[in-house]
């Protein structure tokens, strides 16, 4: 432990975030600290800058994928009630799932969909039905894709595996995501100011997103408030506060029981969330328990999730041992820096934890040849060639429809299409942005660094940037099926 006091710690968080919001590229900015039972909110900047309604401290903001923690949490409640089985076969519960060929259905486990490794590529966003029904619908909708490895095969960050998931404890409680979330999460844990809905947001100061202009760098106010409900994170993006961030936060830290004493979870449930359940072995992929990732600290568990939004950023980040939450929430694309950099600061001047870098060996004279080629997604292509001895990466987006161009363009503010960039190698089959100092590498930007897997030593089958994987085609892009 450092000798920073909570106090100092709030003021350090303070001061960076008045700067952020100063810089012009945030418009506002709101972040929390729990630790050993002291709790303390900060906001600063305004929410909206249409408006110019002021960042409070009970301003309401997207948890995006932070949502994902708490669909976890939501599977293993059933799992203690007797309604699931982690290692029983997803189409026991939703016979309905099916996949392209030449996609093995029945190989796929409920814990795969809990710790990502499901190999449900499902990135596209239906948005024809709303409501009770948009989950059973992204399900229908999931037989037009194949699944992009075998279940169990490799971890691959999943939005499509916490859908089957929410779907999922839909058909085994008989009730809505919606209601599930507010009946047993929101509830028990006092998690009074969240909600599932716009429709209930507006009733009460709530952020919305902004992107930056990288012509003109101007801010601008998103079209887009949220995802399509049968997409945004498990078909309900909650509307939360730090403060109820936090209370999520405390829950996990206290072995299941919430601030309100009620217990959510129970201790063991808890631990499976936070223990390990798959490793890629790979510095640019966090071990992922049932329900958390888990930041590589050595041999202090510290449990991260963020969130995206249509121009909005959010983290939580959650330190057992040291019995400290902290989460964070910026409202424009330029936000995430200044949210890692707190993070960061956290865990390494706050608590004093070290970390040993992710990237330990020397630069590889490799031969590159084997990795160039074209690898996608279900709508990204990765173009990957030699160039001056370096790997040049391109990527494009290939919307299946002109409603996932649509929805892609409000999501990500129209930042395409993305420029080619230089990759350099760090490792075996690992490589890092060319120009990126090796110091620069650490558990919060391990998102930078690529890595390759399966097929041949020289020929790898798959490509791995920000916990995703694309897979190598032969020839041309694999479509769904109709």
């Amino acid at each position: 432990m450092t000798e920073q006091t909570f106090d100092a710690a709030v003021g350090h968080v303070r001061a960076e975030a008045r700067a952020a919001c100063g810089s012009g590229r945030v418009p506002g900015l709101l972040a929390g600290i729990y630790h050993r039972g002291e709790r303390s909110v900060v906001a600063e900047g305004v929410a909206n800058v249409a408006t110019g309604a002021p960042m409070t401290e009970d301003t309401g903001f997207l948890a995006g994928s932070i949502t994902k923690p708490m669909t976890a949490t939501l599977m293993h409640q059933c799992v203690e009630r007797g309604l699931v089985d982690l290692d029983e076969r997803v189409r026991n519960y939703l016979p309905e799932l099916a996949f392209a060929p030449p996609s093995n259905v029945e190989r796929l486990r409920v814990r795969h969909l809990l710790c990502h490794t499901g190999g449900i590529d499902g990135d596209f966003w239906p948005d024809r039905v709303a409501g009770r029904d948009a989950l059973r619908h992204y399900v229908h909708e999931l037989r037009r894709f194949p699944l992009l490895f075998e279940p169990g095969e490799f971890v691959s960050y999943s939005n499509g595996g916490a859908l089957v998931a929410g779907r999922m404890l839909e058909a085994v409680t008989g009730k809505s995501y919606h209601e599930l979330l507010e009946s047993d999460l929101f509830t028990p844990v006092g998690m009074a100011s969240s909600c599932t809905s716009a429709e209930r947001a507006i009733l009460r100061r709530t952020a919305v997103g902004h992107f930056v202009d990288p012509a003109t760098a101007s801010l601008r106010r998103t079209d887009m408030f949220m995802l399509p409900e049968s997409w945004s994170a498990c078909g309900a993006t909650p509307i939360v506060t730090i403060a109820d961030l936090l209370a999520f936060a405390r829950t996990h830290l206290a072995g299941g029981v919430a601030p309100t004493g009620t217990r959510v979870l129970s201790a063991e449930s808890t631990e499976r969330m936070r223990t390990v359940a798959a490793d890629m072995h790979s510095p640019n992929v966090a071990p992922l328990g049932l329900g958390w990732p888990l930041l590589p600290f050595g041999p202090t568990t510290v449990l991260g999730h963020s969130g995206a939004s249509p121009g909005g950023i959010a983290n939580l980040v959650v330190v057992p041992e040291h019995d400290l939450a902290f989460a964070a929430y910026g409202n424009s694309n330029a936000a995430m820096a200044t949210i890692d950099r707190l993070s960061a600061w956290v865990l390494r001047e706050y608590l004093g934890i070290a970390q040993a870098p992710l990237v330990t060996r020397p630069a590889e004279a490799a031969d590159l040849r084997g990795f160039a080629g074209t690898y996608r997604s279900n709508q990204f292509r990765v173009d990957v060639k030699v160039v001056d001895g370096q790997l040049e990466e391109t990527m494009a987006y290939e919307p299946l429809d002109d409603t996932q161009a649509r929805i892609l363009r409000g999501f990500t503010g129209g930042i395409m299409p993305f420029p080619p960039h230089r990759l350099v190698s760090v490792g075996e089959r690992l490589f890092a942005p060319a120009g990126l100092a090796r110091g620069a590498i650490d558990g919060l930007d391990r998102r930078t660094l690529v890595s390759f897997h399966g097929g041949a030593s020289g020929r790898p089958a798959y490509r791995m940037l920000g916990g995703r994987m694309t897979r190598r085609i032969a020839s041309e892009p694999e479509r769904p099926v109709p």
